[in-house]
Order: C-alpha cells, then structure tokens, then sequence
C-alpha cells in the first residue's frame, strides 16, 4: 500500500474520467518509479475509467515507455558507424556475456541494464559506451572487462558500507 500513498500526488493532479490525459499521467508514473509497474496500469485505467488494455495498448506503442525497471548502472552501447567499424558488436557481446544479459535486459539483481543507441555523439573515441551520463571510449574487450569489474567493485564496496552504517 505504500507504493500507492508515495504516488497519490501524480493522480491527484489529474481530473478522473478524462482519457485525454492518458499519455502525461504515464509519464509522471515512468518518472515516480522509473519504469511502468503493473498495478499503476491498472490504476491509471481505473482512474480515467478505460480498460487496461487500451492503456497497454498506448504504452507499447510509444518506445519512450518501460515495464520493467533500469539497473543502477545504464549501459547505452553506440552502435554507430564509427563504433561499428571500430568493433562496438564485440564490446556488446562482450558486455552480454559477462554481465549474463541481452540488449533491452536488466540483471536479477537490477545492478545493470544494457541499451544499445544509434549514435551517443562521440565518434572520435569510438567504441564508446556511457554508463550512466559518463563516457569510456576507445575501449577493447580488455578494458571493458576491467571497466565492468570496477563497477562491480564499487558497488560491492558501498553495500559493505551500508551494512555498517
């Protein structure tokens, strides 16, 4: 029931019945819990008095929208043509076998999510990915495995600090 209290605000701004409201109130939803949960489907189309099936079917429609939830760390791999030819497929492949994911997944553990992008604007350190908002580029296979386990370090890092806390 908490889940529901923390996002009262987002229904409260929106008059009920009114369908026109459908895509902004999915919006304010994705940003509250940073994906689309099952239940606040349900009580969005509850709200504005729609079948659920119209507000999956509006959701699944626009690409802007997630069901499931983005790990800690955002891997958005650009698979440019600059990244291409410099081998972003292998840092992909490389990136999915380690972390035991695909594009377009999260991990059990919500510690990782990988993207793929068209282009994320940093050709001339081509491969690039950005985790997060920060870029690495010029990786190989290499670096990117020694990349990932300082992630993974770090985060390890800050649980054992919060267990002491």
């Amino acid at each position: 029931m908490q889940v529901q209290e923390n996002s009262q605000q987002i229904y409260e701004k929106y008059p009920r019945k009114d369908a026109s409201c459908l895509i902004d109130m999915l919006q304010d939803v994705q940003e509250h819990f940073g994906y689309l949960p099952d239940a606040e489907m349900q009580r969005v189309a509850r709200h504005i008095d729609i079948p659920v099936s119209r507000v999956y079917g509006v959701a699944t429609f626009y690409n802007q929208f997630r069901f499931q939830p983005l790990g800690k760390y955002v891997i958005r791999v650009c698979r440019g043509t600059a990244c291409h030819v410099k081998g972003s497929l292998d840092i992909l492949r490389t990136l999915e076998n380690e972390l035991g994911i695909k594009a377009g997944q999260t991990s059990k553990d919500l510690r990782f999510t990988i993207e793929t992008v068209a282009c994320i604007g940093a050709c001339s350190i081509a491969p690039v990915i950005a985790v997060n908002d920060e870029f690495h580029g010029g990786l190989t296979t290499k670096s990117l495995q020694k990349l990932l386990k300082s992630y993974q370090k770090n985060d390890r890092q800050s649980e054992v600090q919060h267990e002491h806390v």
